[in-house]
């Protein structure tokens, strides 16, 4: 009986894990659909409002610098990309790990323009689960033009 109890917890738990990891999954995965639809909207209401971004990438001298970017100012950017100009973030993995109400995200990726390759690095997410709902409360990203893995284009 007592095995029996262990594993039923052990499942009622790992099933928990899997549902929460969808969850978190599926934040990152909603974001990235309004990001390509320049739905600004989609976007906000996936993060929150204390939203911190920052990017990490080498400058024209070489030099790797931290920019930090107000959310507004991003949003304004993506949703003023003309029509005429086909844009994609293309995810290549989600490695998920939650603690309670705080969820990491790390995910490769791709960036295309205009059907070309542009550049590729990993943005990382920090989430926090407020009122039965994931929010991104911070992102910051990598962005290089070499190196990135060519088995995957």
């Amino acid at each position: 009986m007592k095995k029996l109890m262990i594993l039923f917890f052990s499942l009622t738990f790992a099933i928990g894990w899997s549902q929460e990891e969808e969850a978190v999954k599926n934040t990152i995965k909603k974001f990235f659909e309004s990001f390509h639809a320049q739905d600004s909207v989609g976007m906000q209401s996936l993060v929150h409002q204390e939203i911190t971004l920052q990017t990490i990438g080498a400058g024209k001298d070489g030099v790797q610098r931290l920019r930090t970017e107000r959310f507004e100012d991003m949003i304004r950017s993506i949703v003023s990309i003309p029509d005429s100009v086909k844009f994609e973030e293309k995810i290549l993995d989600y490695s998920v790990e939650i603690d309670g109400p705080m969820a990491n995200v790390w995910t490769p990726y791709e960036f295309w323009l205009n059907s070309e390759f542009h550049h590729c690095g990993v943005n990382s997410f920090q989430l926090f689960k407020e009122a039965h709902a994931w929010k991104i409360i911070y992102l910051i990203d990598t962005r290089r033009r070499e190196g990135c893995d060519n088995r995957l284009r």
